[in-house]
């Protein structure tokens, strides 16, 4: 059902460059608490210091507790396995709905902006220059270049730079829920983008997990309906990555289905 697929690089990240001029061991017993606004479920993280806004930490010179290690998962799209798109001309993108590097598609769903900010685990403070590979499925679930239908697409993957606060943004939709797993956003942390051609190089791979109150708006949607089964037969309780913990994980989403959802993170990594 899965199968690799082999694309020309068309130049690689290195001609988007001349063109345009991290690990903890598993859950440390930190449980943090979790707050549920009305709607779509708004929670607060606290993974640096106390509460703060979303994407923002208020413990400058203090300690983060650094994002756990997990999985790239079978279908990452980094040269690990298969497929490598780090090295395409134009995986350096916003908007990451449509295929590149003379591919053709676009990936359906609900508007979903994924905001990112990556910090130092050892003083908090903003990390620019980074770079971010981030992937996930489409609403059916599928990843592109791996699973049965789209292994002729590339959509819903990119890179961003890290802006002087630490900020990335990826314009994309809100990822399915297939058998088995809570619904998640896949990324890997580079230290920057020239080195971010090539996997052994990243310095953080996690995911991010998304609140159930915004999943369950999203799959009464059009193109959602398997999801709505999928998510019914699991918990964060019950999935295989997050079950040890997700308070560091979990992002906060704001918005609405009608004019697109944001889903907010701060990402703590050795730095």
């Amino acid at each position: 059902m899965h199968h690799d697929d082999d694309h020309d690089d068309f130049g690689g990240l290195q001609r988007d460059l001349l063109q345009t001029g991290t690990a903890l061991g598993r859950r440390q017993a930190l449980k943090v608490a979790a707050q549920f606004g009305a709607g779509l479920g708004i929670l607060q993280l606290f993974g640096c210091g106390s509460s703060t806004e979303p994407g923002e930490t208020n413990n400058p010179g203090g300690a983060c507790t650094r994002i756990p290690e997990e999985t790239a998962g079978p279908y990452p799209g980094d040269g690990s396995n298969g497929p490598q798109v780090l090295t395409q001309t134009g995986v350096v993108r916003t908007d990451i709905r449509n295929s590149f590097a003379g591919l053709s598609g676009m990936a359906a769903g609900v508007p979903l902006t994924i905001a990112l900010t990556i910090v130092s685990a050892t003083t908090c403070t903003p990390l620019a220059n980074r770079a971010v590979y981030l992937w996930h499925c489409d609403r059916e679930g599928r990843y592109s270049l791996y699973s049965s239908g789209v292994t002729n697409q590339n959509y819903l993957r990119g890179v961003q730079e890290t802006d002087a606060t630490g900020k990335v943004s990826f314009t994309s939709t809100f990822p399915g829920c297939y058998a088995g797993r809570w619904p998640h956003i896949h990324f890997e942390v580079f230290p920057s983008l020239a080195q971010a051609t090539n996997v052994a190089n990243k310095m953080a791979t996690s995911q991010i997990a998304l609140p159930k109150a915004a999943s369950d708006l999203v799959y009464a949607t059009t193109g959602y309906a398997q999801s709505i089964t999928n998510l019914s037969q699991v918990t964060l309780a019950s999935d295989m990555v997050f079950s040890d913990g997700s308070a560091l994980e979990l992002a906060t989403i704001t918005g609405t289905v009608a004019a697109g959802l944001t889903a907010t993170l701060t990402v703590a990594v050795a730095g």
